[in-house]
């Protein structure tokens, strides 16, 4: 096997519990112990580099063509085998968006910004506000039920479902698909088999009775007159990748927002009814507990230099978001970022960074899911201890296991009637 890794010191295995228990001191042990950018094994001793330094994760996002998307250039292809767990999350030669490069990926993302900035904002926080509702009626007369599988898993899925155009039944199906394969484990390419399916027959029905959906929008590109149309599988694709990278860092965002909100004096006070706290809650987690921990990835075109070592043509760097946003180099002083600072990495950089139209998009679901929680049940409290909770054991993205939480019982809102 080619090792882009050797002589660098031994690499560290992207596995194993302290990317779930401790990242801030693992990463900082390996900055200390590697530098910027820090030798790794992925699945099956593949080798790999982690981008950790602020500076460098800059670099190699703001420059698509020596740090190139397209995961063809991967030298370690030979060595992948077919049911390699993390297929789902490193694709070859997979038709969407996340892996096309040049004018191409220009036109793609211009079809998903024009899609979703057609979704109207109104609609889009009355649906996230009726589904948070219908979800909170489930167990707001109990006093006590756990957050994360009973409200924060089930409501950004449940949104985007409607505004690509599923009917609701088909939720909780998706969220299935889409955990399985975000977890990149045993069932990985089961669930993205379901998804990509699930995907092909929404474009198929969606041709055939259009409507005021996100897929809609994106089948009106096919028509286009110069010959840029897309494809429905390309189309698919894009749907794909949209609804896991919007529901599940959403929904982690939601579980990791109200934790720092339900163990953090400086937020508990504002819990009954205080907005600005949500918004201030929301924007730290960004900073400091940032859903998604590292993307895969970037591939060199040729060979270069980045953080003191020397990358190989067809190396693989995996971008280290979580790793950039604590970097003592920028955030020198170590404080915790509340205010308006959006300077994170948490929705990516460059050319292939997380559109606009679905941040917001994102941020207005998990925003009001807070917030209709909070109005619902104001005297909402942790039934563990802090040191209680548990993180998914996932390098990718960071989520808690579960958030018991207890209240005072309360009437159902008639499904948002009352609201």
């Amino acid at each position: 096997m080619t090792c882009p890794v050797t002589g660098a010191g031994a690499p560290v295995p992207l596995s194993g519990p302290r990317f779930a228990t401790e990242p801030t001191q693992l990463y900082r042990e390996m900055r200390r112990d590697h530098g910027p950018v820090a030798p790794v094994l992925l699945d099956g001793d593949i080798p790999a580099w982690l981008v950790l330094g602020y500076r460098e994760l800059h670099q190699v996002t703001g420059d698509p063509v020596l740090y190139s998307r397209d995961s063809e250039l991967w030298n370690q292809w030979p060595n992948i085998p077919a049911d390699w767990p993390l297929l789902p999350m490193i694709g070859h030669r997979q038709p969407s968006i996340l892996y096309t490069v040049g004018e191409r990926h220009t036109q793609r993302a211009a079809m998903i910004a024009h899609a979703l900035e057609a979704v109207d904002p109104f609609e889009l926080k009355a649906h996230a506000e009726q589904f948070a509702d219908e979800l909170i009626d489930r167990f707001c007369g109990k006093g006590s039920t756990e957050i994360v599988a009973e409200y924060a898993m089930l409501l950004p899925v449940r949104v985007l479902a409607r505004i690509y155009g599923f009917s609701d039944e088909q939720g909780p199906g998706l969220v299935t698909a889409m955990n399985d394969m975000i977890d990149g484990r045993e069932r990985a390419l089961a669930g993205q088999q379901h998804l990509g399916g699930s995907m092909m027959r929404l474009i198929a029905d969606k041709h055939t009775e259009p409507g005021q959906d996100v897929a809609s929008y994106m089948l009106e590109t096919q028509l286009a007159e110069d010959g840029s149309g897309f494809t429905d599988e390309e189309i698919a694709q894009d749907l794909m990748v949209m609804m896991a990278a919007g529901h599940q860092p959403t929904a982690d965002w939601i579980g990791n927002s109200l934790r720092l909100m339900l163990t953090d004096d400086r937020f508990a006070a504002s819990l009954f009814g205080g907005r600005h706290s949500v918004a201030e809650a929301m924007n730290e987690v960004l900073w400091e507990d940032t859903p998604t921990q590292n993307v895969a990835g970037r591939w060199a075109s040729r060979d270069t230099q980045l953080g003191g070592r020397r990358i190989n043509s067809g190396d693989l760097l995996l971008l280290g978001l979580a790793a950039a946003n604590a970097d003592p180099q920028v955030r020198t002083d170590g404080s915790a970022l509340t205010g308006g600072n959006s300077a994170h990495f948490s929705f990516g950089h460059g050319e292939h960074r997380c559109p606009f139209p679905a941040q917001e998009v994102a941020e207005v679901i998990a925003r009001t899911g807070i917030e209709v929680l909070l109005d619902r049940l104001p005297d909402l409290d942790l039934a563990v201890r802090a040191d209680a909770l548990t993180r998914r054991p996932s390098p990718w993205l960071r989520g808690l296991t579960d958030l018991p939480v207890s209240f005072t019982p309360t009437p159902t809102s008639a499904f948002g009637d009352s609201r």
